[in-house]
């Protein structure tokens, strides 16, 4: 960052990036002015938080503004983000952009090309200032590591950001970012954005491309999507992420060039909402967190919906071992060569090492076992909606944590047997491929917030979407402001 900050301008950071979008196309804003009053927040902000990382020298940014106010001038618009500051998660490659993955394996390595969804925002006139700071190599929901070091949470800096997209999500709730990209395997996109009181959407498999990357089939886990403070931004940055792609076999060729904010008002008297909570004392929770997101349910009530407590018929502890071969087997795959290197591998975090070791020691029929695991568990779930239209549960099991810890060891009293069983609450999204919407659920007794996920139908991301927004208009969960904005 420089020297000499940049005033910021909270006229236009306080704008909602779809009215953001809007004056920018009549042309009320110019992309330059934009672009240094989202600069003057971030100089105002980001040293107490280190949300944003490798920040892109602003001279020639400058220009790419010029440019696009003149396109614009020339009544020519790129879509919904032109003009649009962002900052493309540090975990997928970005053209022109160091891309760590949080490791020092990959320190000050410059990408040469684009994954997918950052080709599409930058075709569609996202300028990018610098990446956002994620966990090394995404592991683990607490934002840190040791090439930029740990983001902080917006609303109270002593405390974790959530992970893996700690540091969209503390950019977007800060307004250092209109909108921001994220990607989610194991709630990437839900814990920090229940950690940071705004909106997270995990997709479904194949809404919007992930990748490209060496294998393109088996991996169906992590997903990208966009963080926004309010439901209509986060269907506009949907809009320019989603869509199908060829070089991706598994995307979605119905959601090409759909606008995702059209229609977002729906009546929801007389849906059905299936509440798992804790799943019948199976997950632990940090006291207070449970009452906080039931209390929540009550705006669920507002908008018409009934609200019954249900739990699977299902082996949740069988889940949760199919779950950890699933995942052990993905990042050992893709993590082959850094492994089978003695010096890379040397400087691999005890995580990493951990969920490769594990991967590399199944067979074939271990992970074909987890597989079926995983179809039986899908099928309660496809029966489940037949009931009922949404399932809710809690979005994180705790509350944001002391930003010092590397992880909760014990929650509700019950010690951790792995670096991420306290993040258990996701994985049944994951495993069945629903899309997920992590919500605001308000603030606990400790005045720390909570959040809630609300789990759709296979290829529900519209409805959920929908939800969501009558959601946010009855709870105002997502109004409340962290103290830093002033």
């Amino acid at each position: 960052m420089p020297s000499q900050p940049v005033p910021a301008d909270h006229s236009i950071v306080e704008l909602s990036a779809v009215a953001l979008s809007a004056a920018i196309q009549r042309r009320a804003l110019s992309c330059t002015e934009v672009l240094q009053a989202f600069w003057g927040q971030i100089d105002r902000l980001n040293p107490q938080v280190n949300a944003l990382v490798a920040p892109m020298p602003r001279e020639p940014l400058l220009a790419q503004a010029a440019q696009l106010d003149t396109e614009l001038a020339q009544g020519k618009s790129r879509g919904p983000l032109h003009g649009f500051p962002q900052a493309p998660k540090d975990i997928s490659p970005a053209a022109g952009m160091v891309t760590t993955k949080g490791s020092p394996i990959f320190q000050g390595q410059v990408s040469s090309s684009d994954a997918v969804i950052f080709e599409r925002m930058r075709a569609g006139g996202a300028l990018f200032v610098a990446r956002s700071n994620s966990p090394e190599f995404g592991l683990g929901g607490h934002t840190y590591n040791p090439v930029y070091g740990t983001t902080r949470n917006a609303l109270d800096p002593s405390r974790s950001a959530g992970g893996s997209s700690g540091g969209a999500a503390v950019a977007v709730a800060l307004r250092m970012l209109p909108v921001a990209d994220g990607s989610d395997m194991m709630g990437s996109l839900r814990t920090p954005a229940a950690f940071n009181n705004v909106y997270g959407l995990r997709t479904s498999v194949g809404c919007v491309p992930h990748g490209p990357g060496d294998e393109l089939f088996f991996q169906q886990f992590s997903v990208a999507g966009p963080m926004a403070r309010d439901i209509p931004d986060l269907a506009l940055l949907l809009s320019v992420q989603a869509g199908f792609d060829a070089r991706l076999p598994l995307t979605h060729r119905s959601d090409g060039a759909q606008d995702w904010g059209q229609g977002l008002e729906r009546d929801f008297k007389g849906r059905k909402i299936a509440w798992l909570g804790d799943l019948g004392g199976h997950l632990p929770t940090e006291p207070g967190l449970l009452d906080t997101c039931r209390a929540a349910l009550g705006a669920f009530a507002d908008i018409g919906c009934t609200v019954d407590e249900v739990l699977p018929d299902f082996d949740l502890e069988q889940l949760w071992r199919a779950w950890i071969d699933l995942r052990s087997f993905s990042i050992a795959g893709a993590n082959a060569a850094l492994y089978d290197d003695p010096q890379k591998r040397a400087l691999l975090k005890p995580e990493a090492l951990w969920e490769m070791e594990r991967g590399r020691a199944l067979s074939g029929m271990d992970i074909y076992a987890a597989a079926k695991v995983r179809s039986s568990w899908y099928e309660v779930l496809r029966r489940l909606f037949e009931r009922y239209d949404f399932v809710v549960l809690p979005a994180a099991q705790v509350f944001p944590f002391e930003a010092e810890l590397d992880w909760p060891h014990a929650v509700g009293g019950r010690s951790m047997d792995t670096y991420h069983r306290w993040m258990q609450t996701v994985v049944g999204a994951t495993m069945a491929g629903l899309p997920a919407l992590s919500v605001p659920a308000g603030f606990g007794p400790n005045g720390l917030p909570a959040g809630l996920q609300i789990i759709g139908p296979t290829q529900a991301d519209r409805a959920l979407l929908q939800i969501g927004h009558a959601y946010d208009q009855a709870s105002g969960h997502a109004r409340r402001r962290s103290p830093l904005l002033g």
